[in-house]
């Protein structure tokens, strides 16, 4: 253990040394994210779905459509769910067994995202009010993790549900009844993009890969809407943002997640 640390000390001083003359250590501006590759129809037997590779970080998302039970509180719109699994293929720290806090705090922050942003319009999603609703799960699989997994699960799960087509039911018999041949896009009314950001010293980066997520002091993910509309916030870490600081990553997470809804309208165009 004493090694591992002096290692990640040594990759740190490194980062910050490189940070200082406003580099970083895979050569990108501070501002930038890595490549980002998206993959459609990943999962044929789901409903929606889609690879995507952020960099060295590789995530599949699958959409799975089917009727539910609707909150007591809520009978007059559908479920959307999503969460989060790492295979222990993806990273040599990931075990078997119960998700670990961080684990659900991913699944959170990326299906509050997709919520506030009101992506999925779920009034539209009623077989019955108060009896049968639509329920869509969007279920993300870390299968390559190199840092920031809360954007590489948040466009792959995005980029599912753009390409989701969701059957429809009628209510007969007092159940809902399968209406062979009547799939139709989910009805979708904007893009969210979540933007991660971590600061390492006095200096905030964004979409850090593995070695700057391992270094980083704080983080912060913001999701934007198709207007640019603030719609989710999470900070993470020991450290925190001054005021200034969570200005200047608002501002990045609009200019920045604007260039990446680019690509996930490209998604949503070509499946039509």
């Amino acid at each position: 253990m004493a090694t591992i640390s002096v290692i990640d000390e040594l990759k740190r001083t490194q980062i910050l040394e490189l940070l200082e003359q406003g580099k970083r250590v895979d050569g990108r501006a501070l501002d930038e994210p890595r490549e980002i590759s998206i993959e459609t129809n990943a999962i044929p037997k789901a409903n929606g779905s889609a690879r995507v590779f952020l960099g060295d970080t590789e995530v599949v998302c699958g959409v799975k459509i089917q009727p539910d039970r609707p909150f007591p509180d809520t009978g007059d719109k559908g479920l959307f769910i999503c969460t989060a699994e790492l295979l222990p293929l993806s990273h040599p720290t990931v075990e078997t067994g119960p998700p670990q806090p961080h684990v659900v705090e991913l699944a959170r922050v990326v299906d509050r995202g997709i919520r506030e942003s009101h992506m999925v319009d779920v009034s539209q999603l009623v077989i019955e009010k108060d009896k049968s609703v639509i329920g869509v799960f969007a279920d993300n699989v870390v299968v390559d993790y190199d840092g920031n997994l809360f954007d590489a699960c948040s466009y792959a799960s995005t980029a599912a549900l753009l390409t989701s087509k969701t059957p429809k039911w009628n209510w007969v018999d007092d159940k809902p009844t399968l209406v062979e041949g009547g799939e139709s896009a989910l009805p979708v009314s904007t893009i969210p993009v979540s933007v991660t950001m971590a600061k390492i010293g006095n200096h905030i980066v964004v979409d850090p890969n593995g070695d700057e997520w391992a270094s980083m002091d704080s983080r912060i993910t913001i999701t934007t809407d198709s207007d640019g509309n603030i719609c989710a916030l999470q900070k993470g870490g020991s450290d925190g943002f001054t005021q200034d600081e969570i200005n200047q990553c608002g501002e990045i997470s609009v200019k920045v997640g604007a260039k990446i809804r680019e690509k996930l309208k490209e998604v949503q165009k070509d499946s039509q």
